[in-house]
């Protein structure tokens, strides 16, 4: 690394872990974010690496660089690794931090298990065995990590907005935001900052027709804005939105996730979370949309009664008892 004349250290975060915890998702969302990224790197190369000029070059700032590593890397030994990294930090042109992502047992293997991938210690054994070894080889480093994050009740999505609170740089004005639809049969996001329920609003579910669809097909947008009540109820969200959302400009606060619910999570939370999402991108801000539940199955037992009736109602008017 060039010593320069750069006006700022380099900014180097090393991402490990417990396999299934979320490298691989906290890497590419560091990525979008403008660092540098490397997975599966080792670490005994860091010296190396560091002697390639910063992608800044001379004339700005350097940019900063996240190296994964887990115990699949090759010559991984904790004890060893970790006094590496220390000479490291005592460069002064250097600013390391290591994060560390762990979860719970159960969760990986329910992880894994859904992926139908093996686990990489467990090829010839039960998922647990190999997770139970993997997290022994990577204690040292959870004790020794500055930063833990525990991502056994977090969603891809959810981690996502972690790692940007955590490590984006943006400067803009605005709050980042994330506009994102959910179904409550299934569950309130647990990082939502401002919910919007939208049962009130007639369910697409219960027309044959349009139930294989989701609220990104123009017919059931269609259809959602059909209901009376719809253009005053979103006028009055988007004035609030309008109230609040300087509000939290002015205290610094830098994420903000407003979900809009339905009972399933495929259609009419989908359809305004769209339209939301497009209008508060014509305001300026800059914002993520996201849609949880948007592939789940459709189960009449999770939808509530069309008019108080369990059945389908087909568009040409016939009824499915």
């Amino acid at each position: 690394m060039t010593q320069s004349s750069a006006s700022e250290s380099q900014k180097i975060l090393l991402i490990t872990g417990v396999s299934g915890a979320g490298k691989t998702t906290a890497l590419k969302t560091l990525e979008d974010l403008g660092w540098e990224t490397v997975d599966n790197f080792p670490i005994k190369l860091a010296g190396q690496l560091l002697k390639i000029p910063a992608s800044g070059g001379e004339s700005g700032p350097n940019i900063p660089l996240a190296l994964g590593f887990d115990s699949r890397t090759r010559g991984f030994d904790a004890e060893m690794l970790i006094r590496q990294i220390r000479k490291l930090q005592a460069q002064p042109d250097l600013e390391i931090m290591t994060l560390f992502l762990d979860c719970a047992g159960a969760e990986i293997e329910r992880r894994y298990a859904e992926t139908r991938r093996r686990h990489p210690m467990a090829q010839d054994r039960p998922a647990m065995d190999g997770i139970a070894m993997d997290r022994s080889m990577m204690m040292p480093f959870r004790q020794w990590a500055e930063a833990v994050i525990d991502t056994s009740k977090l969603s891809a999505h959810d981690l996502q907005v972690v790692i940007r609170e955590r490590f984006s740089s943006d400067t803009s004005p605005h709050a980042n935001i994330t506009v994102s639809s959910f179904g409550f049969s299934r569950g309130v996001p647990h990082n939502a900052d401002l919910v919007f329920d939208l049962r009130f609003l007639r369910n697409p579910h219960w027309d044959i027709d349009l139930r294989p669809m989701t609220g990104l097909d123009s017919a059931v947008a269609d259809y959602v804005a059909a209901d009376p009540k719809y253009d005053e109820a979103l006028q009055k969200i988007r004035d609030l939105l309008g109230f609040l959302l300087p509000l939290y400009d002015a205290q610094g606060k830098a994420y903000i996730n407003i979900a809009f619910g339905c009972t399933g999570g495929r259609h009419r939370s989908v359809h305004v979370t769209e339209t939301f999402g497009k209008w508060l991108r014509e305001d300026g801000f800059a914002l993520t949309v996201a849609h949880r539940d948007l592939t789940s199955r459709p189960i009449d037992a999770l939808e509530e009664p069309a008019n108080g009736a369990e059945r389908l109602t087909s568009r040409q008017g016939s009824n499915i008892t």
